[in-house]
């Protein structure tokens, strides 16, 4: 952040906020039209080292990140919506603070402030200036349709059984490693959790390439199931290793879970009874799921936008940009030598995953 920012934020008035989740926001008029707005703000939140997650023809978002115990964190994310002159400065905390300690009004009168001195910049003739060079660069006026594309690679049928195959058997692995960490070692809550997550969506990243295949709500399903039978198939190994070392004798499954109930979870020398042991079974699944769902949704989007060069999602950006139907896009793709349906829909896919991928980034 620029010194005189600083010095500035320094003498800013905070108004607390209480609430599930704190935020603060104002609204203020601005000369600025709705073309020049987006790159003004941008250049402010640059200044205010602050990312940039988002931005439209009305709306750019920005996250502030700052280093706790050494790790980079979000903070708060700030949001600069424009209408008709009317701008709405909102920032919001990406904690699990119930009170901001005034950071969020900090944050939207800084940005305020921050905007004012960037939008005096400008006199009039920089403005209009930038006003063209936007609605150039939003129109890709400066754009050349290349003669020729890069060639698509052989495309591989999609398959999901690969997938399928391959979820179940890393799945019942993973049950049995947990089941002998549980028996034979030490078992730390929410650390396994994270492992287990980062383990299965490895392998899921592993199937996807494999099989070609990216259908989320399958794959949201499938990941689902992998989660579920990691754990159930724990307590199945768990029975059976238990049996084999004590030489007990053999009883039923379910009554084996019966037996676990009935003794619960311990804690050091703290027995929580069942209830305890249910809701270590929700956070292990939640936990899990968590993990597994935003490391799944990127490891598709990024699968997706690696399969298909850059100029030829360029190409089609543009087309569509131009106001062209898919159909006249395909009939462009065929013209410069991808015509396989399987290929076309796998840049159209791409272009989506861009979209997925901001999306990703703007979640609180």
């Amino acid at each position: 952040m620029e010194e005189k920012l600083k010095i500035y934020e320094k003498t800013i008035k905070r108004i607390h906020s209480f609430n599930w989740t704190p935020k603060y926001k104002e609204e203020v008029r601005t000369s600025l039209n709705k073309t020049v707005f987006i790159p003004i703000a941008e250049k402010t939140f640059q200044k205010l080292d602050w990312d940039i997650v988002f931005k439209d023809e009305n709306k750019i978002e920005a996250k502030r990140r700052e280093k706790i115990f050494g790790v980079d964190k979000w903070t708060e994310i700030i949001t600069a919506n424009y209408n008709f002159g009317n701008l709405e400065v909102k920032s919001e905390s990406l904690g699990n603070e119930m009170w901001d300690n005034g950071r969020n009004s900090k944050r939207v009168k800084l940005f305020i402030h921050a905007l004012k001195e960037t939008e005096n910049e400008y006199d009039r003739n920089a403005l209009n200036e930038l006003e063209k060079e936007t609605e150039e660069k939003n129109n890709w006026d400066d754009y050349v349709i290349p003669e020729t594309l890069p060639k698509p690679k052989e495309s591989k049928k999609p398959s999901f059984l690969i997938p399928i195959i391959g979820g179940i058997i890393i799945s019942l692995i993973l049950g049995f490693v947990i089941a002998e960490v549980s028996i034979h070692g030490i078992y730390f809550i929410g650390l396994f959790e994270f492992v287990v997550g980062l383990v299965i969506t490895f392998a899921l990243k592993k199937l996807i390439k494999s099989s070609n295949f990216t259908d989320f709500k399958k794959l949201h399903s499938l990941l689902i199931a992998m989660i579920i039978i990691t754990y159930l198939s724990n307590q199945y190994f768990q029975y059976e290793i238990i049996l084999s070392e004590n030489n007990y004798d053999r009883i039923g499954f379910f009554e084996f879970m019966k037996i676990r109930f009935s003794e619960g979870l311990t804690i050091k020398t703290l027995n929580t009874g069942w209830i305890g042991l249910v809701i270590s079974w929700i956070l292990q699944l939640g936990l899990t799921y968590a993990i597994g769902y935003l490391r799944l949704v990127s490891t598709i989007t990024s699968y997706q936008l690696e399969r298909i060069p850059t100029e030829v999602l360029d190409f089609s950006y543009y087309h569509f940009l131009k106001g062209k139907s898919e159909n006249e896009v395909r009939i462009e793709l065929t013209n410069k030598g991808w015509s396989e349906v399987e290929n076309q829909n796998e840049v159209f896919e791409a272009i989506q995953a861009i979209y997925g991928q901001i999306e990703l980034g703007r979640i609180k």
